[in-house]
């Protein structure tokens, strides 16, 4: 049975920072493409970060610069450092995970259409 756990949320001031951590077991390969998103309420899922099993990384344009992505593929681990963090950043933060490189067949690395989830970890930055 694949489990795909996140750890690491909690409140913090603005300028804090936080290290959001996820953890998939039970896959039956290691994992290629991993990646980061949030859901504030009332928005869509949106990509945060991502990383390839070559360790090619993308960001979303607004977390540049205080986002950075790490990972495991082997273990299928995936990390989160969250630098500076602003309100803005407020959102249940979710990890994905699958068995193909980012990009497989056009797809765009921020597509939702990872198979494995974790349930989330929320993450809120007061001002």
């Amino acid at each position: 049975q694949v489990q795909v756990a996140e750890s690491g949320g909690g409140s913090v001031q603005a300028g804090g920072s936080l290290r959001l951590s996820c953890a998939a077991t039970g896959l039956p390969y290691s994992s290629f493409c991993m990646a980061w998103f949030r859901q504030a309420p009332g928005k869509e899922r949106e990509g945060v970060a991502a990383i390839d099993r070559d360790g090619t990384t993308r960001y979303l344009d607004s977390v540049k610069g205080r986002f950075t992505i790490s990972g495991d593929n082997e273990k299928n681990l995936l990390y989160l450092q969250m630098n500076d963090l602003k309100p803005e950043d407020t959102a249940m933060y979710y990890c994905a995970q699958d068995s193909v490189i980012c990009g497989w067949n056009g797809r765009s690395w921020f597509s939702t259409d990872y198979p494995y989830w974790g349930q989330g970890t929320q993450v809120t930055v007061s001002s």
